[in-house]
C-alpha cells in the first residue's frame, strides 16, 4: 500500500513539475510521453532508411548498367526494379549488367548501332534518373570543318 502511495507522489510532483516548467524543451522533457516520442521517431528513421537502402539496392543493376553504356540498358533497369518479387531475377539483372553483350542487330550497320545504343542510354538517362547529358559534338561534322579549315584554297 505504502509503493502505491509513492507512485501518486510521484507522479503529482512530475504534474507539478511541468506545470511549473520555464520553456518548452523542459515541459517536453518531463513530459510524460518523451521517450516514447523519441522512440517512434527512431523507429520511423530506421524504417525510412531501409526503404530507401532497399530502393537503393533495387535500381543498382540498372545505374551500373547505364554506366558501362550496356546495349540493353532499359532491360537491365527494368529487370532490377521488377527482380525483387523472386530474388533470382534481380540477381540475373545484376549479373547481366556487368556482362558485356554483344549485339548483332541485321537491320543497322555497328556504327549506326552503337549511335542508337548512346541514344537509348542518353534517353533512360533522361527518363529514369532525371539527368541529361549535354548534346556530344557530331565526330564527322567537326572532322569535316577542321579539314576545311586546314586545306589549302584553290581558285579556279
Amino acid at each position: 500500500m505504502k509503493n502505491q502511495r509513492v507512485g501518486k507522489v510521484q507522479i503529482e510532483l512530475s504534474r507539478i513539475d511541468m506545470e511549473n516548467a520555464d520553456s518548452g524543451w523542459a515541459a517536453l522533457h518531463n513530459s510524460y510521453y518523451f521517450w516514447d516520442v523519441i522512440t517512434l521517431l527512431c523507429g520511423m528513421t530506421c524504417v525510412f532508411g531501409g526503404l530507401a537502402a532497399f530502393a537503393w539496392i533495387l535500381g543498382l543493376p540498372g545505374r551500373i548498367a547505364v554506366a558501362r553504356n550496356h546495349p540493353e540498358a532499359e532491360a537491365v533497369y527494368t529487370m532490377g526494379w521488377v527482380g525483387f518479387l523472386a530474388i533470382i531475377p534481380w540477381i540475373n539483372a545484376f549479373i547481366w549488367a556487368f556482362k558485356p553483350t554483344d549485339v548483332v542487330d541485321i537491320r543497322r550497320f555497328p556504327d549506326e548501332e552503337a549511335e542508337a545504343i548512346k541514344r537509348d542510354i542518353a534517353r533512360l538517362k533522361k527518363t529514369a534518373y532525371g539527368k541529361e547529358d549535354p548534346p556530344e559534338p557530331d565526330d564527322q561534322a567537326v572532322t569535316e570543318n577542321s579539314e576545311s579549315k586546314d586545306a589549302p584554297r584553290s581558285e579556279t
